[in-house]
């Protein structure tokens, strides 16, 4: 998968830009708060349909502006694509993929992959579970649009029970009546994407340990346990039936402590993704720097389970994160880019060898040949 070209209009600090990109390493060069992260935050929203940055929609759009505009042609599975999206009152106003009209943004999810590595997912293995899950359902929904759908099943059923748990105290009759039919639907989409993520951990955890070690040189076994509601134990989640029967009892024995919450306690909201190094818990006993080389390698293992299902690697975008490694983890990187289309922001372009130079100031682009 490649990027050609991107359009902005209003987009951030940039007024109007076109910029092409080059198969290899694209250096995106310039001073802090230019406009290097903005381009390639424009980039992966074409990807995922949302900000890396997390901000509200509207405050992707210029400053006194009403909308911006966005539109990525790239070659994917062989021909030329395109996605133009235009933003506005806190929403993707309008989608279109190869000049067709798109009902939602989440039916161009997958359309364009990219791999992201910016200096926060560099603590994924010491952070909390939230990070891990994002990375699971960014990495998963890629690929699978179903898992997409079924977590925004899923969202909006939780949503729902939360608010029920919340007033259960004040009617609970009417808390009994309908706490079940909530209960039903969470299991029913918690079982599904209980599946996809037990599946996809096994599959990235070979990837990491063959990642883990050209990169450190250490004879260092790293493993990943998916964390659902079986926990640790083998649990064959691919048993839907099964899985769908486990979460609904665990949501239908404990509504006392629920309604004392006020919130939902089990279910795929609240899974984890263990890491360990030689048996111990990555989070609890490795060094910072083990941490580092664990984290590499789960976002250089989502690459690689990408070109597995499509057949061709996604585009590589890495923000600043360069300046956040030590020289070893840096030359690994750098190494398993080669042959991969990657686009690279950076304040520090000595020592790079960019296929394709772009210099960056106040949100205009210049290409350096």
């Amino acid at each position: 998968m490649q990027v050609k070209k991107i359009t902005l209009c209003d987009f951030r600090n940039i007024k109007e830009a076109a910029v092409e990109f080059t198969d290899g390493i694209n250096v995106i060069y310039g001073d802090n708060a230019e406009g290097k992260t903005n381009l390639l935050e424009a980039v992966y929203f074409a990807a995922i349909g949302k900000s890396f940055r997390g901000q509200h929609i509207n405050d992707l759009i210029r400053f006194g502006q009403g909308e911006a505009t966005l539109s990525l042609e790239f070659n994917g599975r062989g021909r030329d694509q395109q996605i133009s999206l235009c933003l506005g009152a806190g929403r993707v106003r309008a989608a279109e993929k190869n000049r067709v009209k798109c009902r939602r943004m989440s039916e161009l999810v997958g359309s364009f992959r990219a791999v992201l590595f910016c200096p926060e997912h560099l603590s994924l293995i010491k952070d909390g579970p939230a990070e891990r899950r994002q990375f699971l359902d960014i990495a998963i929904s890629a690929a699978e649009p179903l898992y997409l759908s079924a977590l925004q099943r899923y969202n909006r059923v939780l949503k729902q029970r939360n608010a029920l748990l919340k007033t259960a105290e004040r009617d609970m009759a009417l808390f009994r009546a309908t706490v079940p039919v909530w209960s039903e639907q969470l299991a029913r989409e918690g079982a599904y994407i209980a599946r996809s993520r037990a599946r996809y951990v096994r599959a990235a955890a070979e990837f990491v340990k063959k990642c883990f070690f050209e990169m450190t040189n250490e004879r260092e076994e790293p493993e990943l346990f998916y964390l659902g509601v079986g926990g640790k134990d083998d649990v064959d989640y691919e048993d839907l039936a099964a899985t769908e029967k486990r979460l609904f009892q665990k949501l239908s024995e404990n509504t006392e402590r629920e309604i004392a919450a006020g919130s939902t306690l089990w279910g795929i909201h609240k899974d984890d993704i263990e890491v360990t190094l030689n048996g111990k818990s990555a989070r609890s006993f490795c060094s910072q720097g083990q941490q580092r080389s664990l984290a590499l390698a789960l976002k250089i293992a989502e690459g690689e389970l990408c070109k597995k299902d499509s057949g061709e690697y996604p585009v590589f975008l890495f923000d600043d994160v360069l300046s956040e490694l030590d020289r070893g983890r840096r030359e690994y990187l750098l190494r398993h880019a080669r042959g991969k289309q990657v686009i690279m922001t950076t304040c520090e372009k000595e020592g790079l060898e960019a296929d394709h130079l772009i210099i960056v100031k106040n949100g205009s682009y210049e290409k350096i040949e």
